[in-house]
C-alpha cells in the first residue's frame, strides 16, 4: 500500500504546527480528517510518526525522517504554487524567525511587519545551539545567529560582525574603566546566557587557556535577562555589543582577552529560500542592513555599526 498525498499533506503540516487541530485550520478541513490521514500513513508505515503529548506533537524518529523529505516536498509545492499565481503581493501567511540575540533580529522583523502586515511573525530567542537545532530539524524558516555551522543545506547571508564587552551599571566600581581583562573578572559575579549559548562557550574555552576560574558564574537565560540582572545590581554582564538596545545606565568595557570579533549571519534551509516569506525577509535584510547583493563569505563581513557603549 502506498502513501497517498492526502496523507502526506497532513502529516507535514502537523508536523509544522505541532498539531493536529492548527494543522486542520492550516489545510482547511477537518481535524477527524488530519488525524485520520496521519493514522493511515502511521499503519501504511507500520510505525508511529508522533508521540501524543498534553503540550502537543513530538515527533518520533521515524517521523523526523519522514518530515525532513516531506517539508522539501512540500516547500517545492508551495513554490510552484506561488510562480504559477504569480501573485503581486505577498499574502497572509506565516513566518517563523528564531535568533541567539535579538538586536540583529529586531530591526529587520520591524520593518518587515510594516511592509506585510498580513504576515504572521513568530520570533523565538533561544541559546546558540537551539537555534541551530531548530534550523537543522526545520523546525523554523529562518535563523539569525552568531558563528554558526554552515554547510550546503543552508542559505547564509553574513549581517556584520561584533565582539563582546562587559556590561556594568554606571555606579559600578569598573565603570571608569576602558579596558578589563578576565583576571579582573575572577571574583566578580558573572552573567551569562544559559547553557549551550555562545557565550558561554566562549567564556569556558578563554578561561581555560589562560587558567582562570570565575568563581561566581551566574547563568540566566537570554541576552535580555543578562542586561535585566546586570541593571539591578547583580553582576557584570557578557554581552555581545549589538545583542541589546542601549541603555543610558550601562556602560560597555572592552574585554582584553576577548578580542575578537564574531560574524552574525541570517540562514535558511537551502530549499526554503526561494519561498515567498523567506525570500522576501531575507530582502528586507539586505535593506534595513545595508548589505549588497555582493557579500559573500564569512572574511567579509562588515563590523557591526550597531555597537552602543551606553549613553
Amino acid at each position: 500500500m502506498r502513501a497517498n498525498p492526502y496523507q502526506i499533506s497532513a502529516f507535514t503540516q502537523s508536523a509544522r504546527e505541532g498539531s493536529f487541530t492548527r494543522a486542520a485550520e492550516k489545510l482547511g478541513v477537518t481535524q477527524s480528517s488530519v488525524t485520520q490521514h496521519v493514522a493511515n500513513l502511521e499503519r501504511t508505515m507500520g510505525t508511529k510518526l508522533f508521540v501524543r503529548r498534553r503540550d502537543g506533537l513530538e515527533l518520533t524518529r521515524a517521523g523526523r525522517e519522514l518530515f525532513a523529505v516531506s517539508d522539501r516536498l512540500r516547500n517545492l509545492e508551495q513554490l510552484i504554487e506561488e510562480k504559477v499565481a504569480n501573485y503581486s503581493e505577498i499574502a497572509a501567511g506565516h513566518l517563523s524567525v528564531v535568533a541567539n540575540a535579538p538586536r540583529p533580529a529586531m530591526p529587520v522583523i520591524a520593518r518587515y511587519a510594516t511592509l506585510f502586515p498580513r504576515v504572521q511573525i513568530e520570533f523565538t530567542l533561544v541559546s546558540w545551539t537551539l537555534a541551530m537545532q531548530r534550523l537543522r530539524e526545520r523546525a523554523v524558516d529562518v535563523a539569525i545567529v552568531t558563528e554558526p555551522v554552515i554547510d550546503e543545506q543552508l542559505y547564509s547571508l553574513p549581517l556584520a560582525r561584533t565582539r563582546y564587552h562587559a556590561y556594568v551599571r554606571r555606579d559600578h566600581r569598573f565603570a571608569r574603566r576602558k579596558k578589563l581583562s578576565l583576571r579582573d573578572l575572577a571574583e566578580e559575579a558573572v552573567i551569562v546566557p544559559e547553557d549551550g549559548s555562545l557565550t558561554q562557550r566562549l567564556l569556558h574555552q578563554k578561561c581555560g587557556e589562560l587558567g582562570i576560574t570565575l568563581t561566581r558564574l551566574v547563568k540566566t537565560t537570554t541576552f535580555p535577562v543578562v542586561k535585566e540582572a546586570v541593571l539591578h545590581g547583580i553582576g557584570v554582564g557578557l554581552l555581545l555589543d549589538d545583542s541589546m538596545s542601549a541603555s543610558s545606565e550601562l556602560i560597555g568595557i572592552e574585554i582584553t582577552d576577548m578580542n575578537e570579533t564574531y560574524a552574525n549571519y541570517l540562514l535558511a534551509p537551502v530549499d526554503k529560500r526561494e519561498l515567498r516569506f523567506v525570500r522576501s525577509f531575507i530582502d528586507v535584510a539586505r535593506e534595513v542592513l545595508d548589505i549588497g547583493n555582493e557579500v559573500e563569505g564569512r572574511d567579509q563581513v562588515p563590523l557591526s555599526r550597531n555597537r552602543k557603549t551606553a549613553k
